[in-house]
């Protein structure tokens, strides 16, 4: 299993608009195989910060969610609405294996 957790920096007066993107990429990760652990979102830290964590079986099948994501409507949307809307002023991705407990 391959874990992705993304750390995004946003545009602080575009957290509800964050919000709605956030809430479409829960069901898109799930219907391309990937398990989605949450959006977190700005609390008590600095208001520009958001993380995300979702996992694939493996780093292949992230790369296959990617390719389709790229030409799936319901993925395109969301990609549009964080253009149109500016709520996301960069992110990275970083990649985790869980520790297997002996």
């Amino acid at each position: 299993m391959i874990t992705c957790y993304v750390r995004y920096e946003l545009n602080p007066s575009k957290i509800a608009e964050f919000e709605e993107y956030a809430k479409m990429w829960v069901p898109l990760v799930e219907k391309f195989g990937g398990i989605h652990h949450g959006y977190y979102l700005p609390h008590e830290s600095p208001n520009d910060l958001a993380v995300c964590l979702f996992s694939f079986p493996s780093l292949a099948e992230y790369e296959q969610y990617r390719t389709k994501s790229m030409e799936d409507e319901d993925c395109l949307k969301a990609y549009e609405l964080a253009e149109k809307t500016d709520c996301i002023r960069r992110y990275d991705r970083h990649f985790l294996r869980p520790l297997e407990r002996s």
